[in-house]
């Protein structure tokens, strides 16, 4: 866990793909990424991750933390992520 009483995700993927299974989490991952999409461009953008953010827990993330977290994800350089892009952070 964290500190001071943050959750980190990460902490908890161990225990949840040895419950889950590998296919499983993978699915959890990505019903992760479609509660974060913006519905009209398929992808995870500042604008859909601020909006729906609370809805994993972020509700405290903070702009700078929002556009850090898709800065590190977003492998392809369009300033947003997609599904691969969205588990491949997660698993990072």
């Amino acid at each position: 866990m964290g500190s001071k009483n943050v959750v980190v995700f990460e902490d908890f993927f161990p225990a949840m793909v040895e419950k889950l299974g590998a296919e499983g989490f993978m699915k959890e991952l990505s019903n992760g990424f479609r509660l974060l999409v913006d519905g009209d461009k398929g992808v995870i953008t500042f604008e859909s991750l601020k909006k729906n953010w609370a809805l994993l827990g972020l509700k405290e993330m903070s702009d700078e933390e929002a556009k850090c977290m898709l800065r590190e994800g977003d492998l392809n350089g369009d300033g947003a992520l997609n599904e691969m892009e969205f588990c491949t952070l997660m698993l990072g």
